[in-house]
């Protein structure tokens, strides 16, 4: 299939910077010494997950982390076996978790209060299997998780250590604050914050007397920016794969690197407004707008000819709504006679991890101008 054959809006992956990523980050994590488990919340697809850790049992580990536990559903039936769930566990989906554990699944759950733990004390005394934790740190990004040095990191761990059916791993943070930071300088600054914090909390649990086997961190710009992982045993980024504008406006990666568009459909010209309709707005595109922190002119996404991912300069999407993108210049009016009705072109998002989470599948090319595959993907909680 051809690229100007496809329905639209439609989600791009280039197949081989995908690839280069994947290696990329491979080789930057052995650099380190240090575990890669690939957090597939951005991807959500089995494909993906082979490019990123050579398959289940591949020869790069079969290691993953998810966001949701449809997502550990969907990995586990495909023969992923060593799941991370990064996400708070909700003592309502302690069910879910226990039905994924019988099946043989070694998943690992993540908690930063004592009322989860007691819930789930709780659930195992029905007879369920073993359910094992990581603690959360806060490294510093006031989301979730307790600080390495509070008084909370012992009394959670400790409580998780002497429930019966219940087993302490480690800990885990997540440097939220990197993506408000730009420039190598500032983000080793960051990945050092998140490395301190977690190995931190591990040497506190240790001298407590608790067993600390995971010393969980990542994110991706901390993933390519740190300048030592000593304590760390693995890392788990994400965005990488595909990366972003968000990740080129911090630092993170080149405009080259990036694998993820959409294509679209010019619909409309209105010259009163000096503006380029295209059929892909809001839902296609998302309306995360965070790459204009850093980079300037991005709007919801650059605009590109559909032969490659090249931005056309001073061209981007200056308005979403619902299924209307409205595309501008920086400058005076964009050109009209080069996109005609009729026309597709590529849109770079900001957010990848947001705008693919919109699409059922990807349509893969090799960057010859053709679809050579159709990756589905997971989407969705249940």
């Amino acid at each position: 299939m051809r690229l100007e054959d496809l329905s639209t809006p439609a989600l791009l992956l280039d197949r081989t910077r995908l690839a280069e990523n994947c290696a990329a980050m491979r080789q930057r994590m052995q650099g380190h010494g240090v575990a890669l488990r690939p957090h597939l919340k951005t991807a959500k697809s089995t494909a993906v997950a082979r490019e990123a850790t050579g398959g289940a049992d591949g020869p790069w580990g079969g290691a993953i982390t998810v966001s949701t536990l449809a997502e550990a559903r969907y990995f586990a039936a495909e023969g992923w076996r060593d799941i991370t769930y990064a996400v708070g566990l909700a003592p309502s989906r302690l069910a879910e978790a226990a039905d994924l554990l019988s099946q043989g699944v070694r998943l690992t759950l993540l908690t930063d209060n004592l009322a989860c733990v007691e819930a789930a004390a709780s659930f195992r005394e029905n007879g369920a299997p073993e359910l094992r934790f990581l603690v959360e740190v806060d490294c510093g990004g006031r989301r979730g998780g307790v600080e390495p040095e509070s008084p909370e990191l012992i009394a959670v761990a400790r409580a998780i250590h002497e429930r019966p059916g219940l087993s302490l791993a480690g800990v885990l943070t997540h440097a939220g604050q990197s993506y408000h930071a730009s420039g190598p300088d500032a983000l080793r600054r960051v990945a050092e914050e998140e490395r301190a914090a977690v190995v931190r909390a591990a040497d506190r649990l240790r001298s407590a007397g608790l067993p600390c086997d995971t010393v969980s961190a990542g994110s991706t710009p901390t993933a390519v920016h740190a300048a030592s992982l000593e304590g760390v045993t693995e890392m788990r980024p994400g965005v990488y794969v595909f990366f972003d504008l968000d990740q080129v406006g911090i630092g993170s990666c080149d405009m080259s690197d990036l694998a993820l568009s959409v294509i679209a459909t010019v619909i409309g010209h209105n010259r009163r407004a000096g503006r380029i309709l295209i059929d892909a707005g809001g839902l296609a595109l998302s309306k995360d707008n965070s790459a204009r922190e850093f980079l300037a002119n991005a709007g919801y996404g650059l605009v590109c000819g559909l032969s490659d991912a090249a931005p056309v300069d001073g061209l981007y999407v200056a308005e979403v709504h619902q299924e209307h993108g409205l595309i501008a210049a920086v400058t005076g009016e964009p050109p009209f006679e080069a996109f005609p009705i009729g026309r597709k072109l590529r849109i770079l998002p900001n957010h990848a991890c947001m705008t693919a989470a919109a699409h059922e599948a990807y349509w893969v090319t090799d960057g010859s101008g053709s679809v050579i595959a159709r990756w589905e993907r997971v989407n969705g909680w249940g």
